[in-house]
Order: C-alpha cells, then sequence, then structure tokens
C-alpha cells in the first residue's frame, strides 16, 4: 500500500471522529502544509519539516504539534503527549467537531508554521556515552580475525553495545561461546544483533 493510499485509508475507514478529522485535514492543507503519511498518522510538512500530524482515537481524536512547545497557547488547548517523555511535541484533543473553532485552529498552525520556518527546535542534551567494555571471548575473536576487527569497528556504538552485552551477560562458558559462534557471521556481514527489531 503507497502513501496515499494510507492516507486514503486513514480519512475514509468509517470512524466516529471521520467528519473531525477531515475538517483538521481542511484546515491543514488550507495552510499549503504538504500532505504525507508517517508514523501511522497524517503528517504535515513545510520545507520538509513536521509541523503537525492528525490523529484519531476511541476516545478522542487531534492534532499533534511537533514543535508545539513554542506555541504561544492563548487558549490554554494544549497538553504534553506524554508527560516526561515528550519534550517538544504537544497535542490538542478533541472530543467532537463542535470543539472545533476553524479560525483558532487555524491561527495555531499557522503559528507553528512560523516557527518551523524559524527553525525554532528544541535541543535535546544528549548523554554522554559510556566507554563500551568489550567482554574477552569477543575481544579475543575480534584480535584473532582481522576481518572480524575491520567488521566490529564500522558498526555503530549502539550496535557494538548490544554484542558486547549479549556476550557479557552470558552466565555459562558454554553459553557465551554459543552467542559467540552466532554473531560473529553477523558482525562481518555488518548487521546488528536487535536490527530486525529496529525496521
Amino acid at each position: 500500500m503507497d502513501r496515499q493510499e494510507k492516507i486514503d485509508n486513514f480519512y475514509n475507514e468509517e470512524h466516529q471522529y471521520k467528519t473531525g478529522v477531515a475538517i483538521l485535514r481542511k484546515l491543514a492543507l488550507a495552510c499549503k502544509l504538504k500532505e504525507t503519511y508517517k508514523w501511522s498518522f497524517p503528517t504535515y510538512t513545510t520545507q520538509d519539516k513536521n509541523v503537525i500530524a492528525i490523529c484519531k482515537f476511541k476516545s478522542h481524536f487531534g492534532i499533534w504539534f511537533f514543535n508545539g512547545v513554542f506555541l504561544k497557547d492563548s487558549h490554554k488547548v494544549l497538553e504534553n503527549a506524554q508527560e516526561g517523555k515528550t519534550k517538544a511535541m504537544r497535542h490538542w484533543k478533541f472530543s467532537s467537531t463542535s470543539e472545533i473553532d476553524h479560525n483558532v485552529v487555524t491561527a495555531y498552525i499557522q503559528e507553528a508554521i512560523v516557527n518551523q520556518k524559524k527553525g525554532l527546535a528544541l535541543k535535546v542534551e544528549r548523554k554522554p556515552k559510556t566507554k563500551i567494555v568489550i567482554p574477552t571471548h569477543l575481544a579475543i575473536a575480534i584480535e584473532h580475525n582481522d576481518d572480524l576487527k575491520t567488521a566490529f569497528n564500522k558498526l555503530t556504538y549502539s550496535k557494538q553495545k548490544d554484542y558486547a552485552e549479549y556476550i557479557s551477560t552470558a552466565k555459562q562458558e558454554k553459553t557465551k561461546l554459543s552467542r559467540l559462534e552466532k554473531i560473529v557471521p553477523l558482525i562481518l556481514h555488518g548487521i546488528g544483533l536487535n536490527d530486525k527489531y529496529r525496521r
């Protein structure tokens, strides 16, 4: 299913908030935002940057403002999308179409567009990466195999860390050896231990 089909399905699906999300879509498109589809929701961008997404759930529908933290929110309608986890995103929830004030929603979207064009973005402080302790079994294998050493060094920090922890968390010697045997071909092919779960 291509992107447009996913968008069409989202808006055409019979749902209690079908009319509500259609109104929000109309307002978003009227603001000259480009419509795309990400994270299972129609998403609206300007200059290839995410501005809003339109969402629907069992008990509400609404708009996610990706950088909503910068909105003035003069009507006090925005909520933190996930308190304690989400830093910049804000959510405007509706439970009926009667709650949608077209002018106010449009004003919020337009302010979000202006902020995005200004380049306003929340800088997330990254925690310094801890040094990876390579367990003995893996260290020996790497030192005795130049191809493995080269391949391991090309892996990202997180992939190297996953492999190191995979070996070091094994309690028994035979488990460490069987795990080592399993991961060597993956490392040589540049594949991360958890790549299949990250897709």
